[in-house]
């Protein structure tokens, strides 16, 4: 993904090639103290300026949109929204009444224009380094070799009329709740790699995989021999990795631990989603016919989620338990599974998860059946 000082520094060079007035002034941010700021917004004072000046310079030369009112105060609204996902009366209190009753639509627009940003800070690795380089990373955390990411279902809770019974059915997931649901990759670090979709609750995480653009590369090898990991709502590809539905020796089961090992990196990365941004928690009342303010709003917070972790803004406390992993649909056993990824999957976990069995000769040392042989 994009490195934040590189563009933090192209950011300032736009400002101060565009003379702004605002650039380097005092800002609306400047009348909270950091304690006060990471509890209103949290993020970091550096963070938070980042931010501002890049949807600032994004404004002007890309939406063209002039704003309504000062960018910083702008930001703040937003900012503050994902973070509690209400507006704060400290916040309130700092607006005034006109721009307190424009704050909804303060935040659709700077959801969109974060959101507009995700080309340059969600990045999926292109270059070979850059690919040698994740899954470098991965196989240390779990020991599966030529894995780029894991791929996981993100449900996000919305409020959906119950006397629309078709449109609530179509919201409702398999654990019966109701939400809409995206498609998300990360790495080992937690870096969100891929966003994609905003699709009802109940749609597949197969389907969307099957019609996601990044699913159509690297189900057509685009990004070469490498796979993702992906649960067992997922379909075995030669490039989707999931776990063995009945081990039946020893090599599976730590395969299928290593693979629970990697997974549970995503179910971290998307509970310090939801603790920085609580507005993901409930995101009110949606239709089917119009979830771009939806969509807008998660692409946003997982462009910032990445901001935050370049510059090393931990996430709020855990209050309880991190939330599990959605469990998809489960594929029953009569399903088809293709017998060229079934055949990689074992010659992988053949290769990695095998131990060379040992005995003893009369001098208590290890023998292998190579030193047999």
């Amino acid at each position: 993904m994009a490195f934040a000082l590189p563009v933090w520094l192209a950011v300032q060079e736009e400002l101060l090639g565009h003379g702004d007035a605002d650039f380097g002034t005092s800002s609306c941010f400047d009348d909270f103290d950091d304690e006060a700021l990471f509890q209103m917004f949290h993020l970091t004072r550096s963070c938070i300026a980042f931010i501002t000046d890049a949807v600032r310079i994004r404004m002007w030369t890309v939406t063209q949109d002039k704003p309504t009112s000062p960018v910083d105060v702008m930001v703040m609204v937003a900012l503050n929204y994902y973070a509690h996902g209400a507006s704060s009366v400290a916040v309130l209190q700092r607006l005034g009444s006109s721009l307190a009753e424009s704050s909804p639509t303060i935040i659709g627009t700077i959801s969109g224009v974060i959101a507009g940003m995700a080309d340059q800070f969600i990045s999926f690795p292109l270059t070979r380094d850059a690919k040698a380089s994740v899954a470098s990373r991965i196989k240390k955390v779990c020991g599966i070799p030529d894995v780029l990411g894991v791929l996981a279902p993100a449900h996000f809770k919305i409020r959906a009329s119950p006397y629309e019974k078709n449109t609530f059915r179509s919201f409702v997931n398999t654990l019966g709740y109701t939400s809409i649901v995206s498609q998300i990759i990360c790495d080992s670090d937690g870096n969100i790699l891929s966003l994609e979709k905003c699709c009802v609750g109940s749609t597949f995480e197969q389907e969307m995989w099957d019609t996601s653009f990044r699913g159509r590369e690297i189900e057509k090898e685009l990004h070469g021999p490498y796979w993702v990991i992906g649960g067992k709502g997922y379909h075995l590809s030669k490039h989707v990795l999931t776990p063995v539905s009945e081990p039946e020796n020893d090599s599976e089961t730590r395969f299928n631990e290593a693979h629970a090992k990697i997974q549970d990196v995503m179910r971290t990365t998307l509970g310090s989603l939801k603790r920085r941004f609580r507005c993901l928690m409930q995101l009110g009342f949606a239709q089917e016919t119009s979830l771009d303010k939806k969509s807008n709003i998660i692409k946003a917070c997982c462009v910032l989620h990445n901001i935050a972790k370049k510059f090393s803004v931990p996430p709020p406390p855990a209050a309880g338990k991190i939330e599990p992993l959605h469990p998809g649909k489960q594929h029953s056993a009569s399903e088809k599974i293709d017998p060229e990824a079934l055949t990689a999957r074992q010659k992988l976990i053949s290769n990695n998860f095998t131990l060379v069995s040992s005995s003893q000769d009369p001098s208590g040392n290890n023998v292998t059946e190579e030193d047999r042989g």
